[in-house]
């Protein structure tokens, strides 16, 4: 931009992270190069030790990468960011930059399948605990899931499928009475409709695959760093960014990038190194014509949403319904606090006739199609208890608010007359 200018969330969506120079494209560039070229041997040791700014290889950072990355740092109002390959590599990467062999995690309960998946059983090989609370815990219950080796808080803002609201505000403050960082999954309602870090979160995630793309078009994840959490004031417990790299020619990254830079560098320089999750340039490049309309597609996901769960909620076969846009619903305070301009377009129900009515009802649906997906253009369903969280047990899905008959309905861009007439229709097959 010219000069100092402030954007709003809008203008960011459209033109942020990115800017032309004289004669240069409009559109970010696809840099789809695994490589860059040096005159000197020198000059790239510089990029090796962190010294200078600039490209090596795509597996750590690539230009177009880098663009799109920005911008969500701005939507999101953090300091720094780094694209992966998915949401599930950026939650792992998110977690696994401050945690090793022996520490500790407390987490939501009621968080996506995959992630509750990650943390306790894959993390657990790698000998990190976890404790699981309600996202309805007192302080007093959140204080005692904590343990000297806690590292860090973990939650969704709004929890797929559950669709619970997470208190940002109270976990924050738990996570900060006992020194680490409280992470935040913002998927559901993206920047667009909350920002975390506002609210005391120090790191933010996203699966990119969702809302931000929306069109089911690339696979994605983000990390942005709030630049807020000292960890330097707690470096005992997070070694690994206070304490010099042995593998990275003994940088210690808290000193040399900061708050605002710490987190996200060595990320990128210790762990996308060695993991290698990468975004491609292609998929960012699809990301971000998503993030372009981002703002104007939420407003509609709600509406539809809104309007759905209303006339689901009124339906004699549906036994109950989760949306935080209902009055009735008990997380519509805490919405109406972080979301006041809407949440998502996910809305979650259980029929009266259990599983086998969700079923014949999400076959009986016409535009509503049956994905293992959620948060495009397109309306979609799926029964969680039997695909993405299939790996549960009745007590894990219990805890995750993932009864057997719930029906996940992500509400698309179509009329919302076509799609509660499409419903309607189904209910009657059931």
């Amino acid at each position: 931009m010219k000069g100092d200018f402030t954007m709003n969330r809008d203008t960011i969506c459209v033109q942020g992270g990115y800017t032309p120079g004289n004669g240069e494209p409009r559109q970010i560039p696809i840099i789809q190069s695994t490589t860059f070229k040096y005159d000197t041997s020198e000059d790239m040791g510089k990029l090796f030790d962190l010294e200078a700014d600039g490209y090596f290889y795509s597996r750590l950072q690539n230009p177009t990468c880098d663009a799109v990355a920005r911008k969500i740092a701005a939507l999101e109002g953090g300091t720094a960011a780094m694209l992966t390959s998915s949401g599930q590599a950026a939650n792992f990467l998110a977690l696994f930059n401050i945690c090793q062999c022996g520490d500790h995690i407390v987490s939501s309960s009621t968080i996506y399948g995959g992630t509750f998946n990650l943390i306790s059983v894959t993390m657990a090989k790698m000998g990190i605990d976890v404790t699981f609370v309600s996202p309805t815990a007192t302080e007093e219950e959140l204080d005692a899931a904590f343990r000297p080796n806690t590292k860090a808080v973990f939650g969704e803002t709004i929890a797929n499928p559950a669709l619970t609201v997470l208190d940002i505000e109270k976990f924050a403050k738990a996570a900060h009475a006992h020194g680490v960082p409280l992470i935040v999954d913002n998927t559901f309602p993206t920047p667009v409709n909350c920002r975390p870090i506002e609210w005391g979160a120090d790191i933010v995630t996203h699966s990119t695959t969702k809302y931000m793309d929306g069109h089911g078009a690339g696979v994605g994840g983000a990390i942005v760093d709030s630049g807020n959490f000292d960890w330097m004031a707690h470096a005992d417990k997070f070694p690994g960014l206070t304490t010099p790299d042995e593998s990275y020619h003994g940088i210690t990254y808290a000193e040399r990038f900061g708050q605002g830079g710490a987190f996200i560098t060595k990320a990128t320089a210790q762990l996308m190194r060695d993991f290698g999750c990468c975004q491609s340039p292609q998929s960012a490049f699809i990301l971000n014509l998503g993030l372009e309309s981002l703002h104007v597609r939420m407003a509609r996901h709600c509406a539809n949403a809104l309007s759905v769960a209303q006339f689901l909620e009124k339906h004699p076969k549906v036994a109950y319904v989760d949306y935080c846009g209902l009055e009735s619903s008990p997380y519509h305070a805490l919405a109406q606090k972080y979301m006041p301009n809407g949440s998502c377009g996910v809305v979650s129900f259980g029929l009266a006739g259990g599983r086998e009515a969700a079923s014949t009802f999400m076959k009986s649906l016409r535009l509503a199609a049956i994905e293992t997906h959620v948060a495009d253009a397109r309306t979609c369903c799926l029964n969680p208890a039997s695909s993405t969280h299939r790996q549960m047990n009745d007590e894990q899905l219990k805890a995750a608010g993932v009864p057997a008959e719930l029906v996940r309905m992500s509400c698309g861009l179509e009329s919302s007359e076509d799609l509660i007439a499409d419903i309607a229709q189904a209910l009657d097959q059931v």
